[in-house]
């Protein structure tokens, strides 16, 4: 029962392993730093998948730990002071080919759970009750962040467009 279980599991993560890249992309912003969480989470789901009671929930499951671990990333990130920051190298970038989406920005400057139901519901395209179970939420709880979050990011895409 348990290799059955577990080779599902396998099979499920290497089936979605696009997906869960590209969800830790949309958090840490760094090739490699998504690719750590990815095989973080992947290594945790593998060691842990006993403890699944329902295996219709791998998907929920797994989206949630490769969120944990790109966050986990992100904090570690934030306390990692540069030594010496005066010598970085500052990339030319024209206006005109900005490297960074204006929208892509405004998310990422949301607080982390309106952040992670847009992504969830755009980017990864999944139904609002997933992303309730996912982030350990009430439905109602995710409808109200979402829609708050959209107006506020109207609000100021629309700000931006007039200056």
């Amino acid at each position: 029962m348990k290799q059955v279980l577990y080779d599902k599991l396998t099979a499920y993560i290497i089936e979605n392993q696009d997906r869960f890249y590209r969800l830790a992309y949309s958090y840490v912003k760094n090739q490699d730093d998504a690719l750590d969480a990815v095989q973080n989470a992947v290594c945790k789901a593998l060691s842990h998948y006993e403890e699944l009671k329902n295996e219709e929930a791998f998907k929920t499951w797994l989206y949630r730990i490769v969120i944990n671990e790109s966050l986990t990333l992100l904090r570690a990130r934030k306390r990692f002071v540069l030594e010496n920051e005066s010598s970085r190298e500052i990339p030319y970038e024209e206006k005109k080919y900005e490297v960074h989406d204006d929208l892509y920005d405004q998310i990422g400057q949301m607080e982390e759970d309106t952040q992670s139901i847009i992504k969830l519901r755009f980017f990864e395209e999944l139904e609002l009750s997933e992303i309730a179970r996912i982030l350990k939420m009430n439905l109602n709880t995710v409808k109200t962040k979402l829609y708050r979050g959209l107006k506020t990011l109207r609000a100021e895409m629309e700000k931006e467009e007039d200056a």
